[in-house]
């Protein structure tokens, strides 16, 4: 008389009459999973993400195109100077409002942002004076380095601000978040860049205009950037494009059309690709992947 071999049970305390190396039939078959964790992407949503983006490079594009007009004295610094102060004291009634609208508290909140922006304008006198003052050293910076090197040089680390640039955002001003090293590196290249190309320029007034434009392109617009609402986002998007084929149209057409071209790429056809290419994802997991334990 033959005995029943009980059914085998994937567990380990038990006891069981069947080799260590022993699989049923149809176990794997059953125990396959195709795309668990897959979230499908939608294009709007992708597009919305990609704009930072867009809005970095024509950041980059509308200061090269400064840079330009200044080395050949189309421009002069001091409406560089005054259009720079100008958009600092928008962008900081734009942060207040953001500010005051996204957080409420008592009097010793309003007393602690009373203590804040007088923090801030005695960060930006002491910048301004800083920058004033270094101007004639930054001038002759890298006067014995030819300009092939100078362009070489502020080309790679543009390159590498937008490689390491911080494209997230922030849902509300109270919301900080640590910086990144990727996001510090990324400003320190683009200063840097500032830095080599304003050492080009011919008077210490454009080499002190064009460094304060860098540093509130740079440092101080992504802070603001990072926390406009959808609405606000396509608005700037819309207006930093314009802005930097307006002033590159006049210096070369077809650099202009090229990177018309690339914005359109980045911001329309690329989450287009990217949604096109989602049916080809095919992600597999089975009982041989690694074990994640569930904690209640």
């Amino acid at each position: 008389m033959s005995t029943k071999i009980p059914p085998w049970e994937k567990v380990l305390w038990k006891n069981q009459p069947h080799p260590d190396n022993y699989i049923p039939e149809g176990a794997l078959e059953s125990s396959l999973r195709k795309n668990s964790n897959f979230k499908p992407y939608t294009y709007w949503h992708l597009v919305h993400l990609s704009i930072a983006i867009t809005q970095h490079l024509a950041t980059i594009f509308i200061f090269l195109s400064v840079f330009v007009r200044l080395k050949d004295r189309s421009l002069d610094p001091r409406v560089l100077i005054f259009v720079s102060l100008g958009c600092f004291s928008v962008g900081y009634f734009v942060w207040e409002v953001l500010q005051y609208t996204q957080s409420s508290g008592g009097g010793s909140k309003h007393g602690s942002k009373r203590n804040e922006r007088v923090k801030t304008l005695k960060s930006s006198i002491l910048i301004f004076l800083a920058l004033m003052s270094l101007s004639p050293v930054l001038r002759t910076l890298s006067a014995a380095t030819s300009s092939d090197s100078i362009w070489a040089l502020s080309a790679c680390l543009f390159l590498l601000n937008i490689l390491l640039a911080d494209y997230g955002s922030s849902n509300s001003v109270a919301q900080v978040r640590p910086e990144r090293l990727t996001s510090v590196l990324s400003m320190n290249a683009a200063i840097s860049s500032s830095v080599v190309l304003a050492s080009r320029l011919s008077n210490d007034l454009a080499v002190f205009a064009l460094i304060q434009f860098s540093v509130q392109s740079f440092t101080l617009f992504p802070m603001l950037r990072r926390r406009l609402q959808v609405p606000m986002q396509a608005l700037l998007t819309f207006a930093l494009s314009i802005s930097s084929l307006i002033l590159a149209a006049p210096l070369s057409s077809t650099i202009a059309f090229l990177f018309l071209l690339v914005l359109l790429a980045i911001t329309f056809l690329a989450p287009a690709v990217l949604v096109w290419a989602q049916k080809y994802k095919n992600e597999i997991r089975g009982p041989w992947d690694v074990a994640v334990p569930k904690v209640n």
